[in-house]
């Protein structure tokens, strides 16, 4: 039982502010912290403390930040001996605004060449469970999903995605709208089924999920109830919940409702990863804490 995700790990600087600057205004924030971030690595992190053996593959830069971002991960219990570490190179960092129930992010992915597989990577992601990747991962590991079950975080724009033979496809609802514009959330996931996925699972917010599979089951569970701080990581989250119930074989309904209720969890805190509960303190196929 194991998972590779594939992709971007960012240190992020989060700012709580009361509400979001204008142009050239000033706000004064009434909290900061500054945590590891990215989508693949963030569900890495949700896999490793719900207990799922895990491996994080990427590029960093050998400054302060990749110094940074990569004890984060170790301090999880995230396997990173595939992390690669580019000798000056600047790592990916990001600053976010969090006000209310919005925030805004200006990003800088760093200086480090596109990434590719090596050769150890491949055979890792040949003998894993599942094979995740986000928007900085999907083109190295794209080419596996013959081979794998590669699940894809499609909650940013993928140039020239293709969904034939994927295992999972997981789109934000504005994500999956814009590829199939004019279609309803239900139709739409069909039709990404249609398209090759195997699963098809779109995060929709303080609503939930809706899924879509090969065999016709179309399944909506909605998330539980929370007074969010930040909701800044929240999908990432979630899918790392979902891979750890699918790789546990739950039922599909009982995995999304773990997926949804460790998500809400995660909105605790500022930050995307200190409030993601651990396995000690959720059990699995429950929807909720133990």
């Amino acid at each position: 039982m194991s998972v590779v995700c594939v992709g971007l790990a960012a240190l992020d600087t989060i700012l709580a502010v009361p509400r979001h600057p204008a142009p050239d205004d000033r706000v004064v924030a009434t909290d900061v912290v500054v945590a590891g971030g990215g989508p693949a690595a963030t569900a890495a992190v949700a896999l490793a403390r719900l207990g799922v053996p895990v491996t994080f593959v990427g590029s960093i830069g050998d400054d302060d930040a990749g110094t940074a971002i990569r004890r984060g991960l170790e301090d999880e219990g995230v396997d990173v001996s595939d992390l690669s570490v580019v000798p000056g190179a600047r790592s990916p960092k990001s600053a976010v605004l969090v006000g209310g129930a919005t925030r805004a992010i200006a990003t800088f992915q760093g200086s480090a060449p596109p990434l590719e597989l090596t050769e150890r990577v491949r055979t890792r992601c040949l003998e894993a469970d599942w094979v995740h990747v986000d928007h900085a991962g999907y083109a190295a590991a794209s080419g596996l999903r013959a081979e794998v079950r590669l699940s894809v975080d499609a909650g940013n724009p993928i140039p020239e995605l293709d969904l034939a033979g994927l295992g999972l496809y997981a789109p934000t609802d504005s994500a999956l709208a814009e590829r199939y514009p004019g279609l309803g959330i239900d139709d739409a996931a069909r039709a990404a089924v249609a398209e090759g996925a195997a699963l098809v699972v779109v995060t929709t917010g303080a609503d939930g999920c809706v899924a879509a599979t090969m065999g016709g089951e179309l399944v909506s569970v909605p998330a539980p109830a929370v007074d969010p701080v930040s909701t800044l990581g929240a999908g990432d989250v979630f899918h790392g919940a979902l891979l750890a119930g699918l790789v546990r074989e739950l039922p599909l309904e009982e995995a999304l409702a773990d997926a949804n209720a460790v998500a809400a969890a995660s909105c605790a805190a500022l930050d995307g990863r200190s409030a993601i509960p651990v396995r000690a303190r959720f059990e699995p196929g429950t929807g909720g804490a133990a």
